[in-house]
C-alpha cells in the first residue's frame, strides 16, 4: 500500500515553539510499514507543508494527535476524506480517550500503543476486510461506533525499530540538531493531571542498552540527544549502565532528558551524568507549595526541590523547572511565590504553565463531574489558557499570572542579569524567551476578553 502519515502542527504559540523537535509515532510507524513493504511518507507539519499530490496518490492516510492539535488533525482528516476519498486512520493520546469524537472525522480510531494495531488494520485493508477483530480498533459499522477491545498488555520495546527520519521529506537524522532518542514507556506515578499511565501503564518498559547504543553509535558531530522518557532515570541501576557506556566509548555529544528531582541523592548517578555530556534536565516540579505538592502527589518536599536544583548546578548540570499553576490549593501569593522562588534559586528556564485537564486524566474526570470546564476547544488545552473554573481566584486573574510570571522570568532586565555574570546560555534563553511572550500576548488579547467578560 501507498500510505501517507501526517503530524499536524500545533496553531498556537506554545512553550517549545523555538525548539523543533519531531515526534516519533509516525516516523517509528512509518519504518514498521515500510519494513513490512509499504511506500510510506510522512509528514510533520511543524517542519514543513503536507504535499497534497502525494496525499493524493495515498491508499491511507495516518493522523497522531495529542490534545492540543485535534482540531487540526479532525481538519486535515476531514478534508482528506471529502476531497480526495481517501480512508483516514486516527491516533494518538486525544482520540485514545475520545474515540466516539474522532470517529466523527475519521474511519478508523487506533486506541492506546497503536503500532501493531496499525499493522493489523494495513494487512486487513490490504486483504479487503477483517477489521472486526483487531484489539484497540474503533470503527463505523453503518451509524454504529463499535470499539473493539482493547489490546492486552503493552509493546516489547526492542521489537519496534530504529525510526527512520528520512520518511520525512527534507528531514535526515543527521540533519536533526537535536536527535530524539525514546529508551522507556510507562510510568508508576499518579500525578492527576498526566494521561501517561492510561495510555502507556503503569509498569515501565525499557530498550536493552545495546539498541540504544547502537542508535547513539549514528549521532553526528554537534547533535544533541534528546530522551523522550517520561523519566529517564527511573531505573538508576539501568541508567547508570547505560551512562557508564557512553563513557566508556567517548560519547561526544551532549544530552538532555526529563528526570525527577530527586536524583540529586545520588552522586553517583549525576557524576556520569556529568561525565558523559549531560547539558539540561527538564524536571516537573509543579509547585512550591507544600498543599499543592500533596494534592498532585508528587512525592517530593519543598525542600528537596531547592536543593535538588542547587546539588544539579554544582555538577555543572542546567535545570529547566516546569511549574503547574491554579490547583485548588493554590492561592495568588503562592504562585507570585513561584516566580520568586525559580529566580531565587537559579533556574536556567522555566515555564509556568496553567493546570489543563486533559482528557485520559482523572483530573478531567472530576473537572468534568463537577461541571467545572468551560472551554472544549481542545487548541487552548496546550497549558497556556484556562479552560476550568479555579477554586481560589477568577480564571482571568489565574490567566494574568501565568503570563506575569513568564514575562517577569523572560524578561530584559533578567537576560542582562545573567550577562553580565557571564552565563551567555541563560541570557539567551531570556532574550528568546522574550519574544515568544511577546507574540503569545499578541496571538491572545481576544481571549483575555472573553475571560473578562466571565468574571
Amino acid at each position: 500500500m501507498n500510505i501517507v502519515g501526517i503530524e499536524p502542527r500545533n496553531t498556537r504559540t506554545h512553550v517549545f515553539s523555538a525548539f523543533r523537535l519531531p515526534r516519533l509515532a509516525l516516523p517509528l510507524l512509518g519504518t514498521m510499514l515500510r519494513n513490512r513493504g509499504h511506500r510510506v511518507t510522512v509528514f510533520l507539519e511543524e517542519w514543513g507543508e503536507v504535499d497534497e499530490s502525494v496525499v493524493r496518490e495515498a491508499d491511507l492516510v495516518l493522523i497522531s494527535t495529542i490534545t492540543p492539535t485535534a482540531p487540526r488533525a479532525y481538519a486535515l482528516a476531514e478534508r482528506i476524506r471529502r476531497t480526495y476519498g481517501k480512508p483516514v486512520v486516527l491516533g494518538g493520546p486525544h482520540v485514545t480517550f475520545c474515540p466516539d469524537e474522532a470517529l466523527e472525522y475519521a474511519d478508523f480510531v487506533v486506541r492506546g500503543e497503536g503500532e501493531f494495531t496499525v499493522l493489523d488494520l494495513v494487512e486487513a485493508l490490504s486483504d479487503g476486510g477483517g477489521w472486526e477483530e483487531i484489539a484497540g480498533l474503533s470503527y463505523r459499522r453503518g451509524e454504529e461506533k463499535v470499539h473493539n477491545p482493547a489490546r492486552e498488555g503493552f509493546v516489547e520495546l526492542d521489537d519496534l525499530p530504529v525510526p527512520d527520519f528520512s520518511l520525512v521529506p527534507g528531514v535526515s537524522a543527521e540533519k536533526l540538531r537535536i536527535y530524539p532518542i525514546m529508551t522507556s514507556r510507562g510510568c508508576p506515578y499518579g500525578c492527576i493531571f498526566c494521561s501517561v499511565i492510561a495510555m502507556f501503564g503503569r509498569r515501565y518498559r525499557y530498550r536493552s542498552s545495546e539498541l540504544i547504543l547502537e542508535e547513539l553509535s549514528r549521532i553526528q558531530a554537534g547533535q544533541h540527544v534528546f530522551f523522550y522518557d517520561d523519566n529517564f532515570a527511573a531505573n538508576r541501576k539501568r541508567t547508570k549502565e547505560l551512562l557508564e557506556n557512553l563513557v566508556r566509548r567517548g560519547f561526544q555529544g551532549g544530552w538532555s532528558a526529563q528526570v525527577r528531582i530527586d536524583i540529586y541523592k545520588d552522586p553517583e548517578l549525576l557524576e556520569l551524568m556529568r561525565r558523559s555530556g549531560c547539558f539540561v534536565v527538564y524536571i516537573g516540579l509543579e509547585s512550591v507549595n507544600p498543599e499543592t505538592l500533596k494534592a498532585f502527589r508528587k512525592g517530593i518536599t519543598y525542600q528537596e526541590i531547592e536543593e535538588g536544583i542547587r546539588t544539579l548546578h554544582r555538577y555543572g548540570i542546567r535545570v529547566h523547572g516546569m511549574f503547574v499553576l491554579g490547583a485548588d490549593t493554590d492561592t495568588e501569593e503562592t504562585i507570585r511565590a513561584t516566580l520568586e522562588f525559580a529566580q531565587r534559586v537559579g533556574l536556567d528556564s522555566a515555564q509556568f504553565l496553567i493546570l489543563t485537564p486533559v482528557p485520559g486524566t482523572r483530573l478531567f474526570e472530576d473537572y468534568q463531574k463537577a461541571g467545572r470546564i468551560f472551554e472544549t476547544s481542545w487548541d487552548l488545552y496546550d497549558g497556556h489558557h484556562v479552560v476550568f473554573r479555579p477554586a481560589q481566584l477568577s480564571a482571568k486573574r489565574l490567566q494574568e499570572l501565568s503570563y506575569l510570571l513568564h514575562r517577569r522570568f523572560y524578561s530584559l532586565r533578567e537576560a542582562l542579569r545573567f550577562l553580565l555574570r557571564g552565563d551567555l546560555y541563560g541570557a539567551y534563553l531570556r532574550y528568546l524567551g522574550r519574544g515568544f511572550v511577546k507574540r503569545w500576548w499578541r496571538e491572545n488579547r481576544e481571549f483575555f476578553r472573553r475571560l473578562e467578560a466571565m468574571s
